[in-house]
């Protein structure tokens, strides 16, 4: 987490001052002189070379980095601003994520009681902070990511298969058979039994 105590006095020149920037070009290294240059001469605005640091568009040695280059370019210097303050001031989002006027004064007492500095000092961090949203988009909120078509699915008509029956050997038709029984009689004429068998001839088989 992180609130930044710069602070500027002339904090409603700030909307000028970052215009200045956006539409000059990019020195190689941020001075005072420089900023009299952009036309501001008097010694209240040397502290914008502190908050530029603190909102991460100078390095160190006041040397610009990319954040001041992307701000540059006005399609997306709201952004970029918008970036820089949710970095500089990300205590103040935890009390609102989207910090209007009515929030005034719980970010003023917040710097206060973070920095342990007087209301008048509070108010300037907080007037800073105020003037510095109005020229930075806060809005979090990304573009869902399309999803691809869903490729169309060809259904093929359906052509019913003829039923397989179940294989069957075929059966032979039933047959009759026939089980004759004879009891002879106890004879030993030979032509009895020929007089048997003919009529069994005769009558069964033919």
């Amino acid at each position: 987490m992180a609130l930044t105590n710069t602070y500027v006095q002339v904090y409603g020149q700030l909307k000028d001052f970052f215009l200045k920037l956006r539409e000059g070009q990019a020195p190689s290294q941020f001075t005072r002189q420089h900023i009299k240059d952009l036309g501001f001469t008097k010694t209240t605005h040397h502290a914008f070379i502190p908050l530029l640091k603190a909102l991460g568009f100078l390095s160190s040695d006041g040397v610009p980095t990319s954040r001041y280059h992307g701000y540059r370019d006005s399609s997306q210097s709201r952004r970029v601003m918008g970036d820089a303050l949710r970095e500089a001031y990300s205590d103040l989002f935890v009390i609102a994520a989207e910090p209007t006027n009515s929030d005034r004064s719980l970010i003023e007492g917040k710097f206060k009681s973070t920095h342990n500095c007087s209301e008048r000092i509070a108010k300037l961090m907080a007037s800073t902070f105020f003037s510095l949203l109005d020229i930075a988009d806060i809005d979090q909120k990304t573009a869902k990511p399309k999803l691809a078509p869903k490729a169309e699915t060809k259904v093929e008509p359906h052509h019913a298969a003829a039923p397989i029956l179940p294989h069957t050997t075929a059966v032979a038709p039933p047959s009759l058979h026939y089980n004759i029984q004879i009891h002879l009689p106890a004879t030993k004429d030979i032509e009895v039994f020929n007089a048997i068998f003919k009529s069994l001839r005769e009558h069964l088989l033919e």
